[in-house]
């Protein structure tokens, strides 16, 4: 490769790493004069490269974006997370799919052989869970729709569409009514679906909103002032959402016992869980389900004993559990055959 070639690279590649960069300290890190610095920046503004002239004191340059998009450089780890990025875009709902396979191919074509031989060694497949429930797919234009509102701080208005199913009277209620007015806030991802966490000016309160669920209207309402949310943290605030994990009872089962095991061992696997040492083999766990068998399968799969605080009626699930495994395990020995296992009579 030709010096000032090679040259060029080495500024687009600085140029990328931080936001301004001085032109003497360019120059000496390219060890070059602030002259030829300035002749280069002028050979990559010829390709496309929008670098703007930073003023001040010791003067300088920026990358800037521009109305299409350059070759970039990417350096090891980037090359192949951005592949791993891509190849996992089918688990994202976002509706992307076609265009992140067409930019794997593109990416991988113009990477070092060394390189394209790691990412295509990396072979990674999003397979959802058997019979999970499946992923709507989101208008990738009402995605970025939403995030520009939520970067602007902009009031959003939009129709919401209701659950999929058999039309009711409340269904064409709904269709005339006037759009939600909201203060968008955040938007994210949980079991595979987008949310809109946002401040409902209509119902004075927060909520979370289905994106796929979602046609924004425009224009865009007046800029506000973000709100604090419930916790102070978004994560929080969503798990004790879906999972009513946030303390005000949102579980409709829920009960406390004392394991037989250390602390950190069961906070592994407690999940939204609250889990109180006891001592170096004891600890205190309190957790939620939908139901009080639920609740007792969940806290029956940590090989401990188990010493029921309450309330009674996750006591009354254990012992019907109990009897459940009890005749599982008195029930006929299974025998293996050629090809299945069938049941041996009594």
């Amino acid at each position: 490769m030709p010096k000032t070639s090679a040259r060029l690279l080495s500024l687009l590649s600085l140029l990328q790493s931080r936001r301004d960069w001085p032109g003497q300290l360019l120059a000496e890190r390219l060890e070059v004069s602030p002259r030829t610095v300035r002749r280069d920046v002028d050979r990559l503004r010829e390709l496309g490269y929008p670098i703007l002239a930073v003023k001040g004191p010791d003067g300088g340059y920026r990358l800037g974006a521009g109305t299409e998009l350059p070759p970039l450089l990417f350096d090891d780890e980037q090359a192949v997370a951005l592949a791993v990025a891509l190849q996992t875009a089918t688990a994202t709902g976002a509706g992307i799919e076609e265009a992140a396979a067409r930019a794997l191919s593109t990416v991988r074509q113009v990477l070092p052989t060394r390189l394209r031989h790691r990412v295509d060694a990396l072979q990674v497949t999003a397979v959802e869970r058997p019979g999970a429930r499946p992923n709507p797919q989101v208008d990738p234009q009402v995605l970025m729709a939403l995030s520009t509102a939520v970067r602007a701080r902009e009031v959003l208005r939009f129709d919401y569409a209701a659950p999929v199913s058999p039309p009711t009277a409340a269904d064409a209620d709904r269709a005339s009514a006037p759009p939600r007015r909201v203060e968008p806030h955040h938007l994210i991802t949980w079991g595979g679906r987008w949310y809109l966490v946002a401040w409902d000016l209509d119902r004075d309160d927060w909520r979370t909103f289905r994106v796929d669920r979602i046609a924004p209207r425009t224009p865009t309402g007046p800029r506000f002032t973000p709100r604090e949310l419930p916790g102070g943290e978004v994560a929080a605030f969503v798990a004790g959402r879906f999972q009513g994990s946030d303390g005000s009872g949102g579980w409709p089962c829920r009960g406390e016992v004392i394991l037989d095991l250390p602390a950190d061992a069961v906070s592994a696997y407690a999940h939204d869980g609250l889990v109180e040492a006891l001592g170096p083999d004891r600890c205190r766990l309190v957790l939620g389900a939908w139901s009080w068998p639920g609740l007792a399968a969940a806290i029956g799969r940590f090989d401990a004993d188990i010493q029921v605080i309450g309330p009674a009626e996750l006591k009354d699930a254990f012992a019907h559990l109990a009897r459940r495994y009890a005749d599982a395990a008195a029930d006929q020995r299974l025998e293996p055959t050629s090809t299945t296992a069938r049941r041996t009579p009594r």
